[in-house]
């Protein structure tokens, strides 16, 4: 992108005006609504960021077609019309506004329990239709009852919290969710099965993937007392409708109320649409004018952060670091940029790595931040040797394709340095290691290589020379340099013992032809010679 050229925005589903407003400032805005899984892939093409709601399905194909995309926004929580495993493989970030409508999706679940515990939507129609029948909506208090939720996370927690005050004792089923925080709820935590068989009403709360897909079918249904009542305003797909139908046809589920479908629309024919005792409404969970504003603003602070490399809390396929941490971490990525960088080129090419591992030491291993991110960097660098299209978004996902084995470990103890960072390669069996550290913050050293302990500054060409620690081997290399016109800034010496294996590393002001560095291989006691660029 050319200086001065400003960043092409598409917006394919409805977005409330203030966030439209704050992307205009930005960059140029084009709104498409409405538009088709083909024709999205012939526009994306031009665009850097796309922003969808629920409307737009964001396939792999529109994804592959967006050459210039770098971030795909969703105005809600739900990302399951996002395919963000194509989208993180192509370096593209994900991003979403999680807690925008969590008050409105709280508050619309707990409308659905009251209307499905009293009736209420049949009966305004038998009103407004001319009966006045009192005895055929005959309700149920929901003060006493048991709400068991399907997942305490945001929305869950909210729903909890709003039916302790209606009166109800909550159990709730969440594996990630501490008890610490179910307590202080005043919320039980149980087992799945113990949440279905206890509960009078039950409301998920869980996104939809490949776990939660069907995760209530007939046999969970089974499960549960007879007359138990089903709310979902969560995602269609997680009940198995065809099950819920033969669930209300034989009376084991008294009444469900659904704001979400596996097929949205639901088609015509559905018996969902046509069972009196189910509530149904259009996907309407975020549907107030508070939540849509909020997604909106959110998602376009999100995605403009994302366009400028600024931290973003609510990317889906990148780690995120507080901004304060920013400045604390910037010579730790740096470094580990060197470092990744210097341990491909040292490589060599008919070697297949297998195992990528990164040790932090003393300081950096303690610190309050995610060493991921800098395992990421040092990823990012060390692939993009080999690859083209790698970045702190796909450096994993990259290293996996290529069957490459990514681990850390940390220790408190150091000897020598505050901090130590550590990149062992494997290759063919064979283990690579080098080894970074910061003196100043931006002071970066590489303080062992291949074993040998040096005091190198990583930066511009560096060369790189093996050799049996013998007199007449550091001499002549420096005046066949100096023969060539290639000025010396700055050489260390690293050896385990006296006449053993040693290792000198040059940073020379210019690169270093192949014939040149063929001349240093005849040198007597050279084993190998490589030339570095960082």
């Amino acid at each position: 992108m050319s200086k001065g050229d400003k960043f092409k925005i598409l917006i394919t589903d409805h977005l409330s005006e203030e966030g439209i407003n704050k992307l205009r400032e930005f960059g140029d805005v084009e709104l498409q609504p409405g538009v088709s899984e083909e024709r999205l892939k012939e526009l994306i093409k031009d665009y850097d960021a796309l922003i969808v709601r629920s409307g737009t399905k964001v396939t792999r194909g529109v994804i592959e077609a967006g050459v210039r995309l770098k971030v795909i926004g969703r105005a809600g929580v739900g990302v399951d019309n996002i395919d963000v495993e194509s989208a993180t493989e192509r370096g593209i970030m994900v991003v979403n506004a999680p807690e925008a409508n969590t008050i409105s999706a709280a508050e619309h679940t707990i409308g659905m329990l009251l209307c499905l515990s009293r009736n209420i939507p049949a009966a305004n129609q038998s009103l407004k239709s001319g009966e006045w029948s009192r005895k055929k909506y005959m309700g149920v208090e929901v003060n006493g009852k048991v709400l068991g939720i399907i997942g305490l996370g945001r929305v869950g927690t909210e729903v909890a919290k709003r039916a302790k005050g209606l009166g109800m004792q909550v159990i709730a089923y969440d594996p990630f969710i501490p008890q610490e925080k179910a307590s202080e709820l005043g919320v039980a935590l149980l087992s799945f099965s113990e949440v279905l068989s206890a509960s009078d009403f039950i409301t998920i709360h869980t996104p939809l993937v490949k776990a939660t897909y069907h995760l209530i079918g007939r046999e969970e249904f089974e499960q549960m007392k007879r007359g138990v009542r089903i709310i979902n305003c969560a995602r269609g797909g997680i009940i198995d409708e065809n099950a819920l139908v033969e669930a209300l046809k034989s009376g084991k589920v008294a009444g469900a109320a659904l704001d979400v479908f596996e097929e949205e629309p639901p088609p015509a024919d559905s018996e969902l649409l046509h069972l009196d005792r189910v509530i149904v409404t259009p996907h309407l969970g975020a549907s107030t004018a508070e939540a849509q504003r909020t997604a909106a603003i959110v998602i376009a602070e999100e995605v403009i952060r994302a366009l400028n490399n600024k931290p973003v809390r609510n990317a889906l396929n990148m780690i995120y670091v507080e901004e304060e941490l920013l400045s604390t971490i910037k010579p730790y990525l740096v470094l580990a940029e060197k470092l990744g960088l210097l341990s491909a080129q040292l490589i060599p090419e008919s070697h297949h790595i297998t195992e990528f591992n990164v040790s932090y030491e003393g300081e950096v291993g303690m610190m309050n931040i995610d060493t991921r991110l800098i395992t990421g960097a040092m990823l990012k660098s060390f692939l993009s040797w080999f690859t083209d299209g790698v970045n702190y978004i796909n450096a994993w996902v990259v290293a996996k394709k290529f069957g490459i084995k990514v681990t850390e470990s940390k220790s408190e103890e150091v000897k020598n340095f505050s901090s130590l960072i550590t990149l062992t390669a494997t290759c063919d069996g064979a283990k690579s290691s080098v080894s970074g550290t910061l003196f100043g913050k931006d002071d970066l050293r590489i303080v062992k290589l291949y074993n040998h302990r040096i005091d190198a500054t990583p930066a511009g060409f560096m060369l790189i020379c093996s050799f049996i620690d013998k007199p007449r081997v550091i001499g002549p290399v420096c005046t066949i340099l100096g023969d060539h016109g290639i000025n010396i800034a700055g050489m260390q010496v690293g050896r385990e013992k006296a006449g053993g294996e040693a290792i000198m590393v040059l940073n020379v002001d210019s690169s270093v032809d192949a014939p040149v560095i063929e001349e240093i291989k005849e040198v007597p006691n050279i084993r190998d010679v490589k030339l570095v660029k960082l």
